[in-house]
């Protein structure tokens, strides 16, 4: 008996179809009044108001006829729904469908601007518009969402990395939204290092402005100024080394140690994280300052003058340190821990000292986890913002002469370009060393085997100078963030000193009324929202980040540098040229998210990505790739190996992302200062405001409340995310 020809099914592909139809035919097309996250237009019109329409209906109408063809691509994967993937029509009628129509998308986005057709040939093709047309809504999403992942299973079907759908389409998608919103808005912004005045490209403009002495400059060397571009590598290079190594002896402390206040310790090394960064530098302000407490102390007692030493790179240092050690420390901590205790027990077994086993062995095995921290505190420090603004003085780095360049009276956005530029050639050289010093070693430290070790002690000559590190420097950021405290409730901070808690009760009062409660306080409006975008942020970014580490350390495919370089080139470029760039390259179609929380959203997703895949990536290696080895030879396919394998031996890289991204949403300000509007002010757009307002009692109040609220944010993902027990005996 011989059976007929089997016909099989493809959920995957049928789920896409569906939603690239749902798109044309019952989304609105264009973006609504209020945004993506408002549902008004469900009672106001739809589907048959122009402003909510779904494609169909606007081609039905005469309107928008050139969104008429994307039905050919809609309806060719209808003809490969039921034939099997060895069918090679199967994967041509998929590619071409998928490239069709995203294609189409693409070009018709870009053909039709804000002032109706770019080039006179779609003019004379379509007709005048008769309204410009808008950026894309809900129906252009789902379809080219649709366009992108029928593409990729196509190229799968045809044994791209072994016909896996779940990774090719993963690479697909992480390039389509890394190239939409990292590549797109940072070339847009870096073409204008060589435009003209009168709107032409020129190379000389831009070698002028390239080889300025302002950026280039050795006058340090002979009691001068230097330039921004040395200032700036000189602090990154100090700023990494100082909080990788402030970060390992937290790490050990917390992981190697005997010491009874752990979570005390690690409370502390949290903190600077969740604060906004220009508070830090007032409490520094209030201790170090010309008139600061500790000065003054310090004078009175030596009967010295006081000096304004903070202000410039001293100043700055400390700042960083301070607000970027956590950083380290939460990629270090996940490490520290993955270490397999088994390796460690068999060295002392073979008559090792603790001292040998720690250089030999723990030590060499941290090394991902060491090169990252460095890499993300030398980043953090050259793209940092508020700091230097606060602290720098005459000390010039690049950051600021950006800002300085985009919002100063000379408004030069060639010359904040060609800055950018400079940053991201220091920002991807560390990168790239840093690639060479990690090499081509393994570093695996978890198998698949049982592991029944415990983690042993520090030894004790590195124990004591490791504890007596972090400790006074655990005190120091007590001490400061005392300061903080008591900032907020006196009168006027370092003027009248009397205790009151009248900037908490015009921030946050609440008043009960038969209708329910009434938030009166003036802060909550910005509070609210900041804690929307941040928590619709968060998992979003350790997501993405966490899929793109997968991939980068278990996949190999063509383009791999460049897809790991596009990763980390959001993060290189400081917050001011992200918001200046995203304003310039979304305020007009095809993505017209200028003003809305989308816009702050993904700021924050591609701004604290690299976090995620960093802290993945360091965990990651230490992970034996025989483990997914194993359950795909189980029959398990790469979706279920991430899922079941992969990510719950990743529980420190995921917390580490989760809070990270989460906090620094809640805290960034040089891109949000930008993106912020009416509708969605942020928290530190709202006390920066305060500030310039002179109302220091009610900014630092705010401040201080903001610090509260995320660290029991901090404490709910850990019980949430829980960690990685490796040994079985503790």
């Amino acid at each position: 008996m011989t059976d007929a020809p089997s016909r099989t099914s493809h959920p995957v592909l049928v789920f896409w179809i569906i939603a690239g139809w749902v798109g044309f035919l019952v989304l609105p097309w264009y973006m609504v009044d209020g945004g993506l996250w408002s549902f008004e237009w469900l009672v106001d019109g739809y589907p048959f108001d122009e402003d909510y329409a779904p494609a169909a209906f606007l081609i039905a109408q005469g309107e928008k006829t050139w969104l008429a063809p994307l039905l050919v691509p809609l309806a060719l994967p209808l003809l490969v729904v039921r034939r099997p993937k060895s069918d090679p029509l199967f994967a041509r009628i998929l590619i071409l469908s998928g490239a069709l129509g995203f294609g189409w998308l693409i070009a018709q986005g870009f053909g039709i601007g804000i002032r109706g057709f770019t080039f006179d040939w779609l003019k004379a093709l379509f007709g005048e518009p008769r309204i410009r047309q808008f950026g894309m809504g809900y129906g252009a999403m789902f379809s080219a969402t649709a366009f992108l992942f029928l593409l990729t299973q196509g190229i799968a079907a045809r044994g791209a990395i072994n016909g896996d759908v779940f990774v090719v389409s993963a690479i697909g998608g992480v390039i389509a939204i890394v190239t939409t919103f990292v590549f797109f808005p940072i070339a847009n912004m870096l073409f204008a290092a060589f435009v003209t005045e009168d709107g032409s490209y020129s190379l000389t403009v831009f070698a002028a402005k390239f080889f300025d002495d302002r950026l280039w400059g050795l006058g340090c060397l002979w009691g001068a100024r230097c330039g921004a571009a040395w200032n700036s590598l000189f602090l990154a290079v100090i700023v990494g080394f100082v909080t990788t190594i402030l970060g390992l002896c937290f790490a050990l402390v917390v992981t190697r140690s005997g010491f009874r206040y752990k979570r005390a310790v690690r409370a502390l090394t949290v903190l600077p994280i969740i604060t906004p960064p220009f508070v830090i530098g007032l409490a520094l302000i209030l201790l170090f300052g010309l008139s600061g407490s500790v000065t003054v102390f310090l004078a009175d007692l030596f009967g010295v003058q006081p000096t304004r030493w903070l202000y410039g790179m001293p100043g700055i240092l400390i700042a960083q340190t301070l607000a970027f050690t956590p950083i380290a420390f939460l990629v270090l901590i996940g490490v520290v821990e993955g270490v397999s205790p088994s390796m460690e027990e068999a060295a002392q077994t073979l008559r090792a000292s603790r001292w040998q086993t720690f250089r030999t062995v723990s030590l060499p095995l941290m090394r991902p986890g060491l090169a990252n921290a460095f890499l993300l505190g030398f980043i953090e420090s050259m793209a940092d913002f508020g700091n230097p603004l606060v602290l720098g003085g005459n000390f010039d780095v690049l950051s600021t002469e950006i800002f300085f360049a985009i919002v100063g009276a000379q408004y030069d956005q060639g010359r904040a370009a060609v800055l950018a530029m400079v940053l991201l050639f220091f920002t991807l050289s560390a990168f790239y060393a840093q690639r060479a010093w990690l090499g081509r070693k393994s570093y695996t430290t978890v198998t698949g085997k049982g592991d029944a070790g415990v983690h042993p002690l520090m030894p004790t000559g590195l124990s004591m100078p490791v504890t007596t590190i972090a400790l006074v420097w655990a005190f120091f950021t007590a001490v400061v963030y005392g300061m903080i405290v008591y900032g907020s409730v006196v009168e006027l901070w370092g003027v009248n000193n009397s205790l009151t808690f009248k900037h908490y009760v015009t921030a946050f009062s609440v008043r009960f009324e038969e209708e329910g409660i009434r938030w009166t306080g003036a802060a909550w409006d910005s509070f609210w929202t900041t804690i929307t975008i941040a928590a619709i942020a968060a998992p979003l970014t350790a997501a993405v980040g966490l899929v793109t580490a997968y991939l980068l350390t278990r996949q190999n495919f063509a383009g791999k540098n460049a897809f790991e370089f596009g990763t980390m080139l959001s993060f290189a470029i400081p917050g001011t040229v992200i918001g200046v760039s995203y304003i310039l390259a979304f305020n007009v179609p095809p993505i017209e998210i200028t003003g809305t929380g989308v816009i702050l959203v993904v700021s924050f997703i591609f701004r604290n990505l690299p976090v995620g895949v960093r802290a993945g990536i360091a965990s990651m290696s230490q992970l034996d790739k025989s483990l997914d080895e194993s359950s795909l030879t189980l029959g398990a396919n790469s979706w279920q190996t991430f899922r079941r394998v992969i990510l719950p031996l990743l529980r420190p890289a995921i917390l580490a992302a989760l809070v990270y991204s989460f906090v620094r949403a809640m805290t960034a300000i040089s891109a949000v200062i930008f993106l912020v509007s009416a509708r969605y002010d942020m928290a530190t757009s709202y006390i920066i405001g305060r500030v310039e307002n002179n109302d220091y009692g009610l900014a630092i109040a705010y401040s201080t409340t903001l610090i509260f609220v995320m660290l029991a944010a901090v404490g709910l993902l850990q019980v949430l995310v829980g960690r990685v027990q490796i040994g079985r005996r503790s």
